[in-house]
């Protein structure tokens, strides 16, 4: 594994339910979990919600993910999407937490776009962290670019 410091960043809180406006009220992710679980991905282990990384002024691409999941319909009266996931772990305080790179593909993802410098990882629940914060992202650099 590679490894590179990330901040963590707000996202749209959609992932989380968090987000005033969002479609998804329980959360994209908690909503998602059962459907990912048919496909064989079971994410329970995991708190429902995503950590963004800024890697700014780096960018990333998912080049040969560890796990991609093609037309999920996950939400009625929305499109299906395709997800891309690739182990990863992150170090805050000393404390590595194993988790997953999430990659909603932008071709099938129906709004709120982050930039190419944001990666949004699944992992367990992280005391004590907060918008600002420095960590280490390690991944795999036969899955994951950064540049």
């Amino acid at each position: 594994m590679q490894s590179i410091t990330a901040v963590i960043q707000q996202g749209h809180k959609i992932a989380s339910g968090l987000a005033d406006n969002s479609p998804y009220p329980e959360g994209s992710i908690k909503m998602q979990i059962p459907h990912f679980k048919t496909k064989g991905l079971d994410l329970s282990g995991y708190y429902p919600a995503t950590l963004n990384l800024s890697i700014t002024p780096h960018t990333f691409k998912m080049v040969a993910p560890k796990l991609t999941v093609r037309e999920l319909h996950w939400a009625e009266g929305f499109d299906a999407e395709d997800f891309s996931f690739s182990s990863c772990e992150i170090t805050f305080k000393n404390q590595r937490y194993k988790g997953l790179v999430y990659y909603p593909h932008p071709e099938t993802k129906l709004d709120h776009f982050h930039s190419d410098a944001l990666i949004e990882v699944i992992c367990p629940y992280i005391p004590d962290i907060n918008y600002g914060d420095s960590v280490i992202f390690a991944y795999h650099p036969s899955e994951i670019s950064i540049f």
